[in-house]
């Protein structure tokens, strides 16, 4: 009996039979367990805590493993047990459960409305995502762990929301790929800057923290991407309870201090410039700010941490000149009556690319537009960064075991129209600017087809942003993706378009699906390169801006000049004339 009581006694300190607390909702009887700290005090914090589907509360509570920061920091957390295991994430019914529990918790432990959140695993994540769309005014943070709405996100929350998200990367049960469109849509609703503040490695190198913000009101969205773990609460290095309270504890509904958001510039804007001289223009930065309890003292603006200006007065504006080549970091500062601040920022790519620019780079997130990129198919124009598509134009990341690429933009022309499907980089409207001057080029792309069994054309276009064409190709794909982003696929040719610019100007690449209905295409991986200058001789002809070239060969056929050799050059000019010379390729 001595050998047997030992591991029993022991067992049952970690086993602690719980017994539940009940609540009629809707005249049904609910229950849940609470964990309230001795000597809590008055006006103290909530977590809400829900477990995953076939789950219970009291399996959420012994894998939470909260208790000993609830006894430091004092806040009450209570773990409620859904009907059948489950709960409702996307109607009402638990909603209301949520609103008597926090009616509960008032009543009986005096907590603190304007400081309640809410959490929850797995398909406790995915009512935690609900709850944002719908109860934003009741919870003042949130944290959903290893889950998020699968059918595809709605960012439609009554104000902006903290967020703190903890995945696992090899989660076989609610999959690590579908997290960054999820929180690229509430970086987007929240208005913080589209790239992330990367920590690697966080506490321990298989973690990774990214962090959106500040955003409107001082919110942040946080993912704390966690290496070869799978499907459960981290509790090795990173102690999930202890995340969640560090980044919870932060916010609250009575907003006091001072806030400052930016009318202008857009976020993540990008000035790309080919073969000269950086091309930015005049950037006017403006901002408004506002104090909840006070008023504003002043406003501040930064770059790259160097005072640019303070005003005391509205309106807040300046108007920034010369921005050099690389990332640089805008910021504004709000400072109220009381010495309180709040800041907000922009972020500003000066690129002048020497070797390749990879237009595809920022294919990273499925169900999105990506940022500088647009596309249209005959009825709706989608803009980048725009996420939270479950269908129509958009990136796939493509999981087969075999394929060419592992992130794709898919296009479609649903009308049949002419030019009525495309994509679009650094189209107007977008967060890209691209100058070329005048020179020698290629793009190396690969594009396929999404769902043409015959397979369907596609062309390629460089274009003047005023829909001048300055070189086109036309192009058969070889390969057909399938209709699925599981599929394997193979044999995508690298083509090398070469092209020539002969006036400075900005441009943008556009793929052209073909003019027929349901004609679709995939651009996979997409390069620019600047060749060098073009050599000409023996010019004749009016000058005038050329809105098309053509090359011809020795013996008068049309040709691609790729390779080194002679060519006659033609090019169609604004005023109906063609001007014809030789171009030497070496």
């Amino acid at each position: 009996m001595k050998k047997l009581f030992v591991p029993l006694f022991a067992l049952a300190l970690m086993y602690t039979p719980l017994c539940a607390e009940n609540i009629t909702v809707d005249n049904i009887q609910r229950n849940y367990i609470v964990y309230a700290p001795k000597n809590l005090g008055t006006q103290r914090p909530l977590l809400i805590s829900c477990h995953g589907m076939n789950q219970d509360a009291g399996y959420q509570k012994d894998m939470l493993k909260i208790e000993a920061i609830a006894d430091t920091a004092k806040f009450v957390t209570v773990f409620p047990n859904g009907i059948d295991r489950g709960w409702d994430i996307g109607g009402d019914r638990d909603l209301r459960f949520m609103q008597a529990l926090i009616d509960e918790m008032v009543a009986k432990y005096d907590i603190d409305r304007n400081r309640v959140y809410i959490s929850g695993f797995s398909m406790g994540g995915m009512f935690t995502y609900h709850a944002m769309n719908r109860m934003a005014d009741t919870f003042a943070a949130f944290a959903p762990i290893s889950g998020y709405p699968m059918g595809g996100g709605n960012y439609t929350s009554s104000r902006p929301v903290p967020i703190i998200h903890t995945h696992g990367t090899t989660d076989d049960v609610v999959n690590f790929g579908g997290v960054s469109g999820t929180m690229a849509g509430w970086v987007n609703r929240n208005g913080c800057p589209t790239k992330a503040t990367v920590v690697k490695p966080y506490r321990a190198n298989h973690i990774t923290k990214h962090t959106w913000g500040p955003g409107e009101n001082g919110v942040e969205v946080v993912l704390l991407e966690l290496a070869n773990k799978g499907h459960w609460i981290s509790n090795d290095i990173v102690f999930t309870g202890e995340e969640i309270w560090n980044f919870c504890k932060r916010y609250s509904l009575e907003i006091k201090d001072p806030s400052v958001k930016f009318t202008a510039p857009d976020d993540g804007l990008t000035y790309v410039t080919f073969g000269g001289a950086s091309e930015v223009p005049t950037i006017t930065i403006q901002a408004t700010a506002s104090d909840p309890d006070g008023k504003v003292a002043k406003v501040a603006f930064y770059l790259d941490d160097a005072l640019l200006t303070e005003m005391t007065e509205a309106p807040y504006k300046y108007e920034l000149d010369n921005l050099s080549k690389g990332n640089h970091v805008i910021r504004a500062v709000v400072t109220d009556d009381e010495g309180r601040t709040g800041s907000n920022q922009r972020t500003v790519n000066v690129v002048e690319p020497t070797g390749s620019y990879l237009l595809t780079q920022v294919f990273t997130a499925a169900g999105s537009v990506p940022e500088g990129w647009s596309t249209y198919d005959g009825n709706e124009k989608r803009t980048g960064f725009s996420s939270g598509y479950g269908s129509g134009s958009r990136v796939f990341q493509f999981t087969g075991e075999k394929k060419d690429f592992e992130w794709g933009l898919y296009t479609r022309n649903v009308t049949g129209g002419t030019k009525a499907g495309y994509a679009r980089y650094a189209d107007q409207g977008t967060s890209v600017t691209l100058t070329l001057y005048p020179g020698r080029y290629q793009l190396l792309t690969r594009v396929t087809n999404w769902n043409i069994e015959t397979f369907s054309p596609v062309t390629v276009a460089i274009e003047k942003v005023d829909g001048t064409t300055a070189y086109s190709s036309t192009f058969t794909p070889t390969a057909n993706i399938g209709n699925a982003a599981s599929n394997s696929f193979s044999g995508t040719t690298l083509k090398t378009l070469t092209f020539e610019i002969h006036e400075k100007g900005r441009y943008v690449v556009t793929y052209y699906t073909a003019d027929a209905p349901w004609a679709d295409l995939v651009v996979g991986q997409a390069a620019l390169i600047r060749k060098g200058d073009v050599s000409v001789v023996g010019e004749v002809g009016t000058a005038n801006t050329v809105v098309g070239v053509e090359y011809y060969n020795m013996a008068g056929l049309c040709v691609s000049p790729t390779s080194p050799g002679i060519y006659i050059c033609r090019e169609r000019m604004a005023d109906g004339t063609v001007r014809s010379h030789k171009v030497v390729r070496r």
